[in-house]
């Protein structure tokens, strides 16, 4: 027994050390690695902090108004940055301010396609479509604003009622007392007439036009230059026949009809579809003038 017990001592004191030092080289690679998981993450967010400050934005600022909330009622601007990508749209920048920092901002847009002209707005003093309008092509700050000349119902929405009540006023829409002989032959209409009425066709009813119009702003009962084109769309195409157009000129030449134009472009200018709006009106009133011209 005296024999044995000496050896199992030395057998621990051979061992005891080895574990020691395997246990304390686990410690120090663990704390390396916890060192080196640290500096990843401290360089990781010096580069986030520096893309940051790095990151290119745009400043909006845009016209807030909500009468049914109060504290809203006061018309006011607020200003957002939004973070600028290649491409960007006006309507791309509104949408980003919506979704990330205030989702009561309201605007009009459906296609973002410069198709159906739900987006116009007043953009730096000037009527555009927030879809088709590059950021890159503006000053900034940006200055976002309703439709001028129309009520507005919220922030960027306008009261769009009146417009539609004058485009209607014109019957917009094709009119024939004259069809073909066969029961299924169409009616056809000439390459030169087509091309005559190309432009007018191109209308996507925003009222840019005729939120540009001074003779409006001041005339509520004026036509305005959408309509007025509307009108010329029909009244030039071959396929409705003379009675038709006879009446459609009725229309267009009362008091508040072609004759309140001042020929002063703005409306041209505006067009989103560069519609020759000016151009069409007086080709009307030059219609207007023949057909009342009497020869006895």
């Amino acid at each position: 027994m005296s024999t044995q017990i000496p050896n199992q001592t030395d057998e621990s004191s051979e061992t005891e050390p080895d574990a020691e030092a395997g246990s304390k080289g686990d410690e120090r690679r663990a704390e390396k690695r916890r060192r080196a998981a640290e500096e990843r993450e401290r360089r990781q967010a010096e580069e986030a902090e520096r893309a940051a400050a790095d990151e290119e934005t745009v400043e909006l600022k845009v016209f807030r108004y909500d009468p049914e909330v109060e504290g809203k009622q006061d018309p006011r601007f607020d200003t957002f940055h939004v973070p600028f990508t290649k491409g960007m749209t006006v309507l791309d920048a509104l949408m980003y301010s919506r979704d990330n920092y205030d989702s009561s901002l309201t605007f009009r847009h459906s296609c973002r396609q410069a198709v159906c002209g739900s987006d116009a707005m007043f953009v730096n003093g000037g009527q555009k479509l927030a879809c088709k309008t590059q950021i890159v092509d503006l000053d900034q700050p940006i200055r976002v604003e309703p439709l001028p000349h129309a009520e507005v119902t919220k922030d960027l929405v306008v009261d769009m009622e009146h417009f539609y009540e004058q485009m209607e006023a014109v019957e917009p829409y094709f009119q024939t007392t004259e069809y073909p002989e066969g029961e299924l032959e169409e009616q056809r209409q000439t390459r030169e007439n087509r091309e005559k009425v190309k432009m007018s066709t191109r209308c996507i009813w925003c009222a840019a036009c005729m939120s540009s119009c001074n003779i409006a702003a001041g005339d509520n009962e004026y036509l305005g230059p959408a309509a007025i084109n509307k009108a010329y769309r029909f009244a030039m195409d071959e396929r409705e026949g003379e009675d038709i157009k006879q009446k459609r000129l009725e229309i267009i030449e009362q008091e508040h009809g072609v004759w309140r134009c001042q020929t002063q472009f703005s409306c041209t200018e505006v067009c989103p579809k560069d519609i020759p709006l000016t151009e069409h009106i007086q080709e009307l009133k030059r219609e207007a003038v023949k057909n009342n011209l009497k020869f006895w």
